[in-house]
């Protein structure tokens, strides 16, 4: 029953913010983020260029010098800013998927390929294992072709000359498909696998910056495999090396996906890689993706 006649009533409205703050937060957060990276490398630019104004110029020896590491800064900018764009494509709902048959193992031999030089230049053995005759995954042939090249190039990162890097494929008896970066490289600590997908997370700060990482190599593999309804999952050893899995079930698979595949507008990709993680095999560390089951920079 309401109020008695003539007098006033009084209506309390709750309203649940909590998704609202976390939502702000994370924002905020970006924008500090991105600010940093972008600063530190301006700054780094301006410096030298000052000094270069200030007469350094006059030295060939020292010019030089000076020119390079304004090259590497430009670089590294230019890396960033490639990778925010291709976060924001990858994360936005309203860019469908152009979905095909793609056969795992012809992707790891292009990649394969493509990163074997880079390898063997750090010293190291890039080798493919994959298991034949694999039926074909029914999904977009960039995206896929980029979260392969970054977990491969992120394993030759953080992997000593004198390592290995193998891409394995396998077929799961849930009837699922699995795509496995391995390597032997200086590992992920565990207290560090929980976080190792989120946008800007580094392990090792300073070696990545170092080795031209810009934090979001693997918040781009989260999304793509997230894109794709499949999971990644990481197990890492400190010194041993570390094993990034991703797992696509059956119902990705799809027999006639060649004869299926109609066009859409694709989510497209840059095919160079730009990764950053600490990577490297501790159980079931680190695990992201969407149900019916994701590491650094």
């Amino acid at each position: 029953a309401g109020p008695p006649a003539g007098r006033p009533g009084v209506v309390v409205v709750f309203h649940d913010i909590t998704e609202l703050r976390r939502l702000e937060r994370v924002r905020k957060d970006f924008v500090t983020n991105v600010s940093h990276e972008l600063r530190t490398p301006l700054t780094s630019v301006k410096g030298f260029v000052e000094t270069l104004l200030d007469g350094a110029m006059n030295d060939p020896v020292t010019c030089r010098r000076f020119l390079e590491i304004i090259n590497q800064q430009a670089e590294r900018l230019v890396a960033l800013v490639n990778d925010l764009l291709d976060l924001s494509r990858v994360e936005s709902p309203d860019i469908p998927l152009r979905r095909q048959a793609i056969n795992l193992n012809s992707l790891a031999q292009e990649v394969g390929l493509t990163l074997t030089p880079r390898a063997e230049s750090q010293g190291l053995r890039l080798e493919l294992d994959l298991e034949p005759n694999l039926p074909p995954v029914w999904g977009d042939e960039e995206l896929l072709r980029r979260l392969l090249l970054n977990l491969v190039d992120n394993a030759i990162k953080y992997t000593p000359a004198g390592g290995r890097v193998t891409i394995r494929t396998r077929a799961e008896r849930s009837g699922g498909l699995t795509l496995a970066v391995a390597d032997t490289g200086v590992g992920i600590p565990k207290r560090d696998l929980p976080r190792i997908f989120e946008r800007f997370y580094r392990v090792d700060k300073a070696r990545s910056r170092q080795l031209g990482g810009t934090g979001l190599g693997l918040a781009i593999v989260r999304h793509i495999v997230e894109r794709h309804g499949a999971t990644i999952d990481v197990q890492s050893e400190v010194g041993a090396g570390s094993t990034f899995t991703v797992h696509f079930p059956a119902g990705l698979l799809d027999p006639a996906a060649a004869a299926m595949a109609t066009p859409a507008v694709p989510a497209t990709l840059p095919a160079s890689p730009s990764t950053e993680a600490a990577t490297g095999p501790v159980p079931g560390a680190a695990r992201a993706g969407t149900p019916p089951a994701v590491a650094q920079d």
